[in-house]
């Protein structure tokens, strides 16, 4: 689909293929709560700024019934993190016959899952940095050795950067695989490579300017992502021609292969050697002040209306059957 920054020409196409009320998820229950609620006011405001109408809900255990007891028929998922992101709410919306803006179940599910879409992509050809996975008995000596003396520990089903830390001791790898465990029973360890981290977000299949992160902290965190102010962004970010035909191809290489599809975002880091390695594929990001497919979107001349009119439309597109134009 070709994106639109014509916003009356947006809603009017949205509102012809809407077949009742729409809905914006968001809230829940995961450890990503705070920033869905900020995702989801910033959608809801810019519906409401276009005069689109929609119902929202911070969804609870009972999100069914008050799907029914709205007729919803089609949803803006902005779920962050488990039970949201991770295919479980897609589940439930695809068996009320409620259709919804990012990716089918089993795509949402993969991407979610750091340790099996890391396989997928390495069985595929796909750079991605080495890893282990935390289970008992792991000799973090050996461990750390195999994967170059530093390393980053994560929860394998948590996005926001929650739960991860660098360890370049056995001490170290301890107690963050400690920390990682408290949000996830899966923890990856992955070689940490020294490098520039870029994000890059996928709209209606279309690539947009590729954003080079610049944090203050060792590494992009939960703080440096949503609250701080000293991290730094460079959006385009300055790279050759050669590298952004490079990183673009990798970016839907990964995109595509777990079947991901409407809007997502990918995130790279640059090796030494001059090779992009994926870290994730996120198949609801974040749309708060400080979040990188609103920034990458101003980038290509798109307002926040705009961007958030054209994710709808292409999701009310696809589950219509019609041909993307």
């Amino acid at each position: 689909m070709t994106l639109d920054n014509n916003i009356e020409q947006l809603v009017t196409r949205c509102t012809q293929y809407l077949q009742g009320p729409l809905a914006v998820l968001y809230g829940g229950w995961s450890a990503e709560r705070d920033v869905s609620l900020m995702s989801g006011k910033a959608v809801i405001a810019a519906f409401n700024n276009v005069k689109l109408p929609v119902v929202a809900i911070d969804i609870e255990r009972d999100v069914a019934d008050v799907l029914g007891k709205h007729g919803i028929r089609h949803v803006f998922n902005a779920l962050h993190g488990p039970y949201g992101e991770d295919g479980v709410i897609g589940g439930l919306l695809q068996f009320l016959n409620i259709s919804s803006t990012g990716s089918g179940v089993l795509a949402s599910a993969l991407a979610m899952d750091k340790l099996r879409s890391k396989q997928l992509w390495r069985g595929i050809g796909v750079n991605t940095p080495p890893f282990a996975l935390a289970n008992e008995g792991l000799d973090y000596s050996e461990v750390l050795v195999t994967l170059g003396g530093k390393v980053m520990v994560k929860p394998a089903h948590e996005g926001s950067s929650i739960g991860m830390s660098i360890a370049e001791s056995p001490e170290q790898l301890a107690a963050s695989i400690a920390q990682a465990e408290r949000f996830d029973s899966s923890v990856l360890i992955e070689q940490f490579i020294e490098g520039p981290e870029y994000s890059v977000p996928i709209i209606a299949g279309n690539v947009l300017p590729i954003t080079q992160l610049k944090p203050k902290s060792t590494f992009y965190d939960y703080e440096a992502k949503y609250f701080s102010s000293d991290t730094e962004y460079e959006c385009p970010a300055k790279l050759s021609e050669d590298q952004q035909a490079q990183a673009n191809s990798v970016v839907l290489r990964a995109y595509d292969s777990l079947g991901c599809r409407g809007w997502g975002r990918v995130d790279l880091l640059l090796d030494n050697e001059g090779s992009f390695q994926v870290l994730e594929v996120n198949t609801i990001p974040g749309m708060t002040e400080h979040s990188i497919v609103p920034m990458s979107a101003r980038a290509a001349g798109m307002s926040f209306e705009s961007l958030v009119l054209n994710i709808l439309l292409d999701s009310l597109i696809d589950s219509s059957g019609a041909k993307h134009d």
